[in-house]
């Protein structure tokens, strides 16, 4: 592939944000990515600013970055998404602390990778701030319902919060949005939203695959269908478990979370395997052998269908979200269109009457490659630079 990208002399001071460090998931990936290419490229990077850091490993990149934490970080890590109405003033400390790191060395660009309320960092006075959002946070906008509905004495808190604190924070949010100066969407579902509930206009650039780590082998594909993701409600791991359930097939549930998943019909549970977190070594052999990797769920753009198609393993999805990016009907995969285990469960049988080409799904993936994310990620650079 030629290298159309624009090329730089100058090499910039560049802070970066992150919503939290806690667990190594798709949007750590993406950072790690960015971090990696502007290191390679020449640029230094002043800081990482993040509202709450775990200490656990993200990877060496990201470990190794200078980082700064709010005072919310004090508190108990499982306490996180329970101090949701103390974000604002968490991001407002650290935009002063950016401030005040600038005045001692100065900052030519802030880049932040936000699903939640990073994006509402404030940059000194003339330095630009690029977005890279995976989603205006979900359970201020567009998954709300699903963070409250399930059953259980946590749902019930959380509609509680959310209730109270809900419009308070949505205004905070849409009026934050004003402190970057360019949106870069992960899909082109996320692009509406952010042009929706923001109004403002994003570049989408799709998060970067390690294809050349995702790779078929000879491997037969089995019977057992596979999820792999955070254990949250959003993520409708039920219907996957109640759909397998249905048709007699296991699944592998792989990924941790705040809650374990509940499927309608307690015998459908006798299905699944919760594996916990694997390494990548053991999902790959997953990817490699499993009949279909399962997307319940409407995806912002979802990293792990796009590593399932590297590996030649076809996709079940919802006809929504990042799966129109990613996934090919009938060529890659199978969509189903609403939040019923019995229409997964019917595209599972689709999937069975007529096989997916692992070829297919390999050559779709390569779209996504790591040349292509930093090509545009440069231009997004160059474009603001004075």
């Amino acid at each position: 592939m030629s290298d159309s990208s624009p090329k730089s002399t100058k090499k910039l001071n560049i802070a970066l944000a992150h919503d939290w460090l806690v667990a190594r998931r798709g949007g750590e990936l993406v950072l790690d990515a960015i971090a990696s290419h502007l290191i390679k490229s020449g640029h230094r990077i002043t800081k990482l600013y993040t509202m709450f850091d775990s200490g656990n490993p993200i990877t060496p990149a990201v470990d190794a970055l200078n980082k700064s934490t709010s005072t919310l970080n004090h508190f108990p890590s499982p306490l996180r998404r329970w101090l949701l109405p103390m974000y604002p003033r968490a991001v407002e400390q650290l935009s002063k602390r950016v401030a005040h790191d600038h005045e001692h060395e100065p900052i030519d660009l802030l880049i932040s990778t936000s699903s939640s309320a990073i994006k509402a960092l404030h940059a000194p006075d003339g330095v630009p701030h690029i977005c890279y959002c995976h989603a205006p946070a979900r359970y201020l906008w567009s998954q709300s319902e699903q963070y409250t509905a399930q059953r259980g004495f946590k749902s019930k808190l959380r509609a509680a919060g959310l209730d109270h604190f809900g419009d308070s924070l949505r205004s905070w949010d849409k009026r934050t949005a004003s402190h970057v100066t360019q949106f870069i969407a992960n899909s082109n579902f996320i692009a509406r939203q952010i042009e929706s509930i923001y109004e403002r206009d994003a570049v989408v650039i799709h998060p970067p695959i390690r294809t050349d780590y995702f790779t078929p082998d000879e491997t037969q594909r089995n019977e057992r269908l596979l999820y792999v993701g955070a254990l949250e409600p959003y993520k409708r791991v039920d219907l996957a478990i109640d759909a397998a359930g249905m048709l007699g097939l296991p699944i592998d549930i792989v990924g941790t979370g705040s809650e374990t998943p509940k499927p309608s019909n307690p015998e459908h549970a006798k299905a699944a395997t919760f594996h916990g977190f694997l390494p990548d070594s053991q999902v790959r052999s997953m990817f490699r052998s499993c009949k279909a990797l399962i997307q319940p769920q409407v995806e912002d753009f979802g990293m792990t269908a796009v590593e399932a198609q590297a590996c030649g393993c076809p996709i079940i999805a919802r006809r929504a979200g990042g799966a129109l990016d990613s996934v090919i009907e009938t060529k890659t995969g199978r969509f189903f269109d609403h939040a019923s285990a019995e229409e997964l469960a019917d595209a599972i049988d689709k999937l069975t009457e007529h096989p997916i080409n692992s070829e297919d799904c390999r050559k779709n993936a390569l779209r996504f490659s790591f040349e292509v994310f930093e090509q545009k990620l440069d231009a997004v650079i160059e474009s603001l630079k004075g």
